[in-house]
């Protein structure tokens, strides 16, 4: 009884952290432009940051290559979030929010430093909290993450190379 009484408190305070996370970025960031949902500085960093992660060993070794490869793969990520419903997007939009805010990055990511600053270990380690947390809520946003990240990745046929794909076939794709 007392492990679902503590479960049930844990679920209502991370829904209530995160209600308050949300509230508190729309009220810092100010009212949102209607429309389309575009990555702003602060999300950017979050990506560059959760794609190493992510994306791991596929990335390429050479630090110029991959910094290019990581900016391809926010650039897509961008491009996916543009074909959601605006609805979706909203979400996508608090999600970023509330990372980029300091005491949910410290507090609800376990990630201390800046998104810039963040090691790859650090954000690894964030994501597999997420992945596997008792709170849906956090599954999802993890998923929502990892799947814009890794189609964003495989989107960009500069990443086939690496994992064996030649491509579409031409007589299809005309």
């Amino acid at each position: 009884m007392g492990t679902r009484r503590s479960f049930l408190k844990y679920g209502v305070a991370g829904a209530a952290l995160l209600a308050a996370g949300g509230a508190l970025y729309r009220t810092a960031a100010g009212p949102s432009a209607p429309g389309r949902y575009l990555l702003d500085g602060e999300a950017r960093a979050v990506l560059a940051a959760i794609a190493p992660a992510i994306v791991g060993p596929m990335l390429p070794s050479g630090a110029a290559d991959r910094a290019a490869a990581v900016a391809r793969t926010v650039d897509g990520v961008q491009q996916a979030i543009a074909s959601l419903p605006l609805a979706t997007q909203r979400e996508v939009r608090d999600l970023f929010g509330l990372l980029a805010l300091a005491p949910a990055r410290r507090f609800l990511a376990g990630v201390p430093a800046a998104w810039g600053e963040a090691s790859v270990a650090q954000v690894s380690a964030f994501l597999q909290d997420w992945r596997t947390h008792r709170l849906a809520m956090l599954q999802t946003a993890y998923h929502a993450l990892h799947d814009l990240v890794l189609g964003a990745w495989y989107a960009d046929s500069s990443s086939w190379a690496g994992i064996g794909y030649a491509g579409p076939i031409k007589e299809l794709s005309q």
